[in-house]
């Protein structure tokens, strides 16, 4: 009995899949396209299940071809056809999809809906969406590409489409909306510090930030609302500091003018440079007055450069040796502890490739980047001396910056034991991005924090963050000293190599769970400028940011 099913299942016809594609295109009510759907309530191999009590069996192991194909189908043949219900149940979030599919409909006003799938990759099903967007009596077209994802649902293994916002438009973030109506703020037009225009199809990584200079100053700018779909965050990505974003203009608004310290030419450098690399960012600022010349990112999506929160490695060692040269736990030249090993709080730390320096200095460990010498004073350390020194001295780690548009202000987190050892070499629960660096740079090459800003405070009468002191002369002396010669002659010398004048810098390594590859930091002062940058996945800084931050520093006077 058993061999005669398995010989009649094996006759039956699977399901086409995605891609192929999985349905005809037929018209649908309204004259909207849809998705024909093929064998009904039939389990995916065309049989039916023989008794109830195979229907309540929890499904397992890998998702195959016929089960991506259903869950996707019956998911996006229901949400163009517009039943919200059907398409919302076809994911393991219901709740949450007909929200965002009622809202597509009656806040979003898109109809006339085509949905095509492309081929399939894995569990993967990527689709285009073409629409209209119609409000009062004016409409548009819109399409876009957007993705969906199929999983196994938790408590029966049925396959689900993954919900998240970003399946209805990959803008969203998960609690966010989609808007269409009159923009409550009026569009700004975003100039460099020579007046000349910023676009973001000149300059693709200032996307993010023409967004938020239109929140910070749209309302304030002298300008005039049009009718717009938008991206209405939620409250997560509020607390991300993320800005609302216009996807689509059905009537223009007259835009606001808002000045920029950005530079033009050094602004179009940043961003050849870091299409060299993927997940490349950089920030170029002028170090003695705070302005941000030029801000880029190879993937325009989310801005690293400002708002990331990532493990800076050994460029917080800058900050790590302003600490110990202060507390006299260090000097340039004095002999300083680099072994292969140390151990503390229960972690055993170790060099990159397991290196040790005998009878060393401590301009040598700074200049190879050794790990222990750094670790091995945490036992003199108190738990917050490092958050302090960030604090007090670089202006770090009091989410009080005011630069014009939304930044995250890097985090030196009090910490003890292990993880307060770890962050001396910039890991445990320190967190920073290129902008936080490059002022760190900043701040060793004039001896003074200088916020970083993009809008001139007198545009607004804002007031800048700033340092509640400075650190001793002999400190400065000492710290622009190990930057010098790491330049000139360690971690940081061959990406450095053939920039001629007042030069420091300090390259950096941070492991990442589950990550083959260390992010690469680079954090460097020339003249005038001071810049960092990061490659994530990249490797060594010095082979990967390295070059990118350097180009830009050659740039100066």
């Amino acid at each position: 009995m058993g061999n005669r099913k398995r010989v009649a299942e094996r006759r039956k016809t699977r399901p086409a899949v995605l891609g192929g594609v999985i349905a005809a295109v037929v018209a649908g009510a309204g004259g909207v396209a849809a998705y024909a759907l093929y064998g009904g309530a039939a389990a995916e191999d065309g049989t039916r299940p023989a008794s109830a009590a195979a229907e309540k069996q929890v499904k397992t192991g890998p998702l195959t071809a016929a089960e991506v194909t259903r869950a996707a189908r019956a998911f996006l043949t229901a949400w163009q056809q517009g039943r919200v219900a059907e398409a919302a149940a076809a994911t393991d979030d219901a709740r949450a999809a007909a929200a965002l599919l009622n809202g597509y409909t009656e806040e979003a006003r898109i109809g006339n809906v085509t949905l095509t799938p492309g081929t399939p990759a894995g569990a993967k099903v990527p689709f285009s969406v073409e629409a209209t967007v119609s409000y009062e009596k004016t409409e548009k077209p819109l399409s876009y590409d957007s993705a969906l994802t199929v999983v196994r649902r938790a408590g029966d293994g049925e396959p689900r489409v993954d919900w998240h916002a970003s399946v209805v438009h990959p803008a969203l973030a998960d609690g966010d909306k989609l808007v269409t109506g009159e923009a409550g703020t009026p569009p700004v037009k975003a100039l460099d510090r020579d007046g000349g225009e910023i676009t973001a199809a000149k300059y693709p990584s200032l996307g993010t930030v023409l967004d938020g200079l239109r929140e910070k100053y749209g309302k304030t700018a002298g300008g005039t609302a049009g009718v717009e779909l938008r991206v209405v965050r939620g409250e997560e990505s509020r607390a991300r500091k993320v800005s609302d974003k216009t996807l689509l203009e059905l009537s223009e608004g007259t835009p606001g003018t808002v000045r920029t310290t950005l530079d033009p030419a050094l602004q179009a450098s940043a961003e050849a440079q870091v299409a060299k690399k993927a997940r490349a960012s950089v920030v170029v600022l002028r170090a003695s007055t705070g302005e941000i010349l030029a801000v880029a990112n190879s993937g325009h999506g989310f801005n690293t450069a400002f708002q990331g929160a990532l493990a800076p490695g050994s460029t917080m060692k800058v900050v790590t040796a302003s600490l110990l040269i202060e507390k006299g736990l260090a000097s340039v030249d004095a002999e300083h502890p680099c072994p292969k090993y140390f151990s503390y709080g229960g972690w055993k730390f170790q060099n990159d490739d397991k290196f040790e320096i005998k009878n060393g200095t401590f301009r040598a460990s700074f200049a190879r980047s050794c790990n222990t010498a750094f670790i091995s004073q945490a036992p003199k350390l108190k738990n917050d001396d490092l958050t302090k020194q960030a604090q007090q001295v670089f202006g770090l780690s009091m989410n009080n910056w005011s630069v014009g548009v939304p930044t995250f202000d890097g985090a030196v987190p009090v910490q003890s034991a292990a993880p307060m050892a770890a962050s001396l070499i910039g890991q445990g629960g320190v967190r920073m991005n290129p902008l936080n660096m490059a002022s760190v740079s900043a701040t060793v090459k004039t001896g003074t924090f200088h916020q970083p800003y993009l809008v001139s405070p007198s545009v607004d009468g804002r007031e800048l963050a700033t340092a509640s002191r400075t650190m001793s002369a002999s400190t400065l002396a000492q710290l622009r000293e190990l930057m010098s010669y790491t330049a000139a002659r360690g971690t940081a010398a061959e990406a450095m190599s053939g920039l001629a004048g007042d030069a420091g810098a300090k390259t950096g390594s941070a492991e990442v769970d589950g990550q083959k590859k260390p992010n690469g930091w680079f954090t460097a002062y020339r003249g005038d400028l001071a810049a960092a940058g990061v490659v994530q996945a990249g490797g060594h800084g010095g082979d990967t940011a390295g070059p990118i931050v350097a180009a830009l520093l050659g740039q100066g006077g």
